[in-house]
């Protein structure tokens, strides 16, 4: 079962501020391509409609430390790991790394904490347990993993 996922990104110039830095908002929205990279790696879309009902995963908790900045063409391998699976929820864990950087390390540190839920008859969102066709399909990845700190 799979733990972890990995997609590689170049980064744009409309992805850079006037430093010709990669905007923190990017970093982001990196984490949700990979989050969705995973989901389809699985044989499923981050929007489903392959649960009856159909599921739905808003996030509850986004947060990333910066180490070093990315630049316009960088390429940075993003590294998803299932940091903890719940009943109704998963964290991830996200690592940035640049691609051809000498010291190899870490450039910044994301986690994002997403909750199941189905929308009710009067439009509510309710939490509920990650269907089991999902949830079969994922586990945590090693404490080790995930706490190791390469930056």
């Amino acid at each position: 079962m799979p733990h972890e996922f990995t997609i590689t990104r170049r980064v744009e110039f409309s992805e850079t501020d006037m430093a010709g830095i990669m905007h923190y908002s990017n970093y982001f929205r990196f984490m949700e391509t990979a989050e969705h990279a995973f989901f389809r790696s699985l044989g499923f879309s981050i929007v489903t409609e392959m649960t009856d009902p159909p599921v739905g995963w808003p996030r509850v908790h986004a947060s990333c430390d910066f180490s070093r900045p990315l630049r316009f063409e960088d390429e940075v391998e993003v590294r998803l790991l299932v940091k903890e699976k719940k009943r109704k929820a998963l964290t991830y864990q996200f690592r940035f790394r640049k691609i051809g950087d000498p010291s190899d390390g870490e450039v910044a540190l994301g986690e994002i904490t997403v909750v199941c839920v189905q929308r009710q008859l009067n439009g509510e969102m309710k939490a509920v347990a990650i269907p089991a066709v999902i949830a079969d399909q994922i586990e945590t990845a090693p404490p080790e993993t995930v706490n190791l700190r390469t930056a």
